[in-house]
């Protein structure tokens, strides 16, 4: 049985358990890591890319199809709803897109009207974007469709669970420069920098 389709049935026991990597068969080449291979049943990054890559497609084709909005207008739409003004380095931070990508999403969204771009008093290098009344009523009609694909989603936890989620997972979004941090560390241990490797 594939890997894909293992995970598919995977048991709600295993869960508990932390994800190990595991040991390929002897007959395997070398991959240079010791012989070692990602548990795609048991990886949480790979959960967690899969069910994000997945909402966000699905969410993409409705939006598009019924509001001619892609998801990443409709992030920042749902930043600028909430904060009221926010510029592209903030968004940048926040949601972790390139600040390039912010910018053409930001400038996409003024030709449509659906914000208007202003120097920051304080700041005037900075650039806020606020959404217009044209842009608000937009995001009133997309946000009902979002709550409710939430709620779909979210429907297989008991009220404890979900809050229990929400608090794991900003205890591990806080944790990610943490990870940053680790990876440097064992690259830099266990890798020659790239100029070297390239016998620079």
């Amino acid at each position: 049985m594939s890997a894909s389709k293992r995970l598919a049935k995977a048991s709600n026991t295993s869960a508990r358990r932390p994800a190990r990597a595991s040991k390929v068969e002897a007959d395997t080449p070398d991959l240079g890591t010791g012989g070692e291979v990602v548990d795609l049943e048991r990886y949480v990054p790979a959960f967690l890319t899969w069910i994000a890559n997945k909402l966000s497609r699905g969410a993409s084709q409705h939006y598009l199809r019924v509001f001619d909005v892609g998801i990443e207008t409709w992030r920042c739409m749902v930043l600028l709803a909430t904060e009221g003004s926010i510029s592209a380095q903030q968004v940048s931070r926040v949601i972790g897109m390139d600040k390039s990508s912010v910018s053409r999403c930001f400038k996409s969204m003024q030709e449509r009207e659906l914000i208007t771009l202003e120097l920051d008093a304080k700041d005037g290098r900075l650039r806020m974007a606020t959404l217009t009344p044209k842009g608000r009523h937009l995001h009133d009609q997309i946000v009902g469709v979002a709550l409710e694909r939430e709620r779909v989603f979210l429907s297989v936890l008991s009220e404890g669970e979900h809050e229990t989620l929400i608090r794991l997972l900003k205890r591990l979004h806080e944790n990610l420069p943490e990870v940053e941090s680790a990876t440097e560390r064992y690259v830099a241990k266990r890798f020659a920098p790239a100029d070297k490797r390239r016998g620079g």
